[in-house]
């Protein structure tokens, strides 16, 4: 097996470009998808390693996308080593943020209220094995959900996830277990923005190099987390292209 098949992905990759990348091709992937709010991070942890042993396990089986709004936690990837966190883990829990060390790709970053992190457990088969395409295609799915509110995103050269201008509005960082994918991507809707500029700096990134957006602040209007989830939904399906089902 390939060494790439139980790798952690997220770090920075120079394909990326302000172009917008088609669809997946060969649409019509059969997925159920849940949405589970309030959720421990640890527990989503959980949750995403038993959905990988089910569609790795199963070659008939459907692939899963859990759309998480996470309780306050801070998380730190592989690619971190701490020295992007400004608080320490007992300050954090102090303000109820937990810390979590993460086994996704990237640097420190923030989950909670008002943000949908999504995660794809996906056949990489379906993408051709090809990762680095794959992180572009989770990039595009966060792209073409801010164009449905009429928000030009981009990438940046050198820099995973989607831009508004200077502002970082989604994070990528994904991990894959024999062939399928976990972990994800995370969304900025409505979160309290300064769980991000005060601890940490976000994804390694400097207040020099860029802050970190959302699509209220975008917009200038608060959108809530149900109207936004359809739009997401939409996205996700065309983009990955997938025939997604609500999990019963």
């Amino acid at each position: 097996m390939s060494e790439l098949a139980d790798r952690k992905f997220g770090g920075p990759f120079s394909l990326g470009t302000a172009s917008r990348l088609d669809a997946a091709s060969g649409s019509g992937h059969a997925v159920e998808y849940q949405v589970r709010r309030g959720l421990p991070y640890a527990d989503g942890i959980v949750l995403q390693k038993r959905l990988l042993e089910e569609v790795a396990d199963r070659p008939a089986a459907p692939g899963k996308v859990v759309f998480a709004e996470h309780l306050p936690v801070i998380t730190c990837g592989r690619s971190g080593d701490g020295g992007n966190l400004l608080a320490s883990p007992e300050a954090l829990r102090a303000k109820g943020i937990a810390y979590y060390a993460s086994n996704r790709g990237g640097d420190v970053t923030y989950h909670g209220p008002g943000q949908w992190t999504v995660y794809p457990i996906l056949r990489l088969d379906w993408y051709g094995r090809d990762l680095h395409r794959y992180l572009r295609l989770l990039e595009e799915c966060a792209l073409r959900f801010l164009a449905a509110y009429d928000i030009h995103g981009e990438r940046r050269q050198g820099l995973t996830g989607a831009w508004v201008g200077r502002e970082k509005v989604a994070a990528v960082g994904v991990a894959v277990s024999r062939w399928v994918t976990w972990h994800g991507f995370a969304l900025n809707i409505c979160p309290d923005l300064s769980c991000f500029t005060g601890l940490m700096h976000p994804c390694g990134i400097r207040a020099g190099e860029g802050g970190v957006g959302s699509l209220s602040v975008l917009s200038g209007r608060m959108f809530s987390m149900e109207e936004t989830l359809p739009v997401l939904l939409t996205a996700v399906a065309e983009v990955l292209g997938l025939q997604m089902e609500e999990s019963p």
